[in-house]
């Protein structure tokens, strides 16, 4: 969808683009100049194509969503179900956890690096459809900038670790969420939504605090810090319930 969408796009401007050229030589047809087409389009760049950057991304973030419940709920579906052989495998049933969540990240950063490989093989088709003179070249940054994608490769180290540390957190947290369910049916949907809702006003509460009680008393640094102890908090919290749930509750 991504790339038949940009060539879309791509093709619509390159058509508005020969209605004054031919034969490579600029001429002016219904009044139009070079200098009118550009005021009226501007030079072509990956801005143009911006927005299938961002749908392709929402897609596949949506996707991602919906295969983190699905990756555990897939063993209890059909009738010969595969959870009960998962969980009678000779190995501590924690690697179970483990090995889904690790999927779920590894699939993460596969769209990401997917996202990454696709910027310069998009930027070399604009290049050699779009004449240089009707053309805006953009480094990888600007175009990591005017997108979505800035969300997926932040402009630093440290946002880096901040973004995909709170997802893997997040990640964590919903697959507890979901043993709950497993292990408690009716009852765990209650107490995985409790859990959800507790985990996130335990991880905005150092924020909450700062603002309203402390009159921001912490510096930005400080209040990263605090974070990032909660942050671990609740992964060990959860990693810890899920081991309960896993070992005591869980029965297929």
């Amino acid at each position: 969808m991504k790339n038949s969408g940009e060539l879309l796009t791509l093709q619509l401007y390159m058509n508005e683009l020969k209605k004054i050229m031919k034969d490579n030589e600029l001429v002016f047809s219904n009044s139009v100049s070079r200098e009118n087409f550009m005021e009226s389009y501007g030079p072509f760049s990956i801005h143009y194509v911006s927005n299938w950057i961002d749908l392709s991304i929402a897609i596949a973030v949506v996707t991602l969503l919906i295969y983190v419940f699905f990756i555990w709920y897939r063993d209890w579906l059909g009738k010969n179900t595969f959870s009960y052989r998962l969980l009678m495998l000779p190995t501590a049933r924690i690697n179970i956890y483990f090995a889904k969540a690790t999927t779920i990240l590894i699939c993460i950063l596969g769209l990401l690096a997917l996202q990454v490989l696709l910027l310069p093989i998009e930027s070399t088709i604009i290049k050699s459809l779009v004449p240089s003179e009707f053309r805006a070249d953009l480094p990888i940054y600007d175009i990591n900038n005017s997108s979505s994608l800035v969300l997926f490769l932040p402009g630093t180290f440290l946002d880096f670790l901040l973004y995909y540390g709170f997802g893997t957190v997040c990640v964590f947290v919903v697959f507890t969420a979901i043993l709950f369910e497993r292990s408690y049916r009716i009852k765990g949907i209650i107490w995985g939504a409790l859990y959800c809702v507790v985990s996130f006003v335990i991880f905005l509460l150092p924020l909450i605090v700062d603002a309203f009680l402390l009159d921001y008393y912490f510096y930005l640094l400080d209040l990263l810090l605090i974070e990032a102890g909660v942050a671990l908090l609740i992964l060990a919290s959860s990693i810890w319930t899920s081991n309960y749930l896993l070992k005591n509750k869980m029965r297929g």
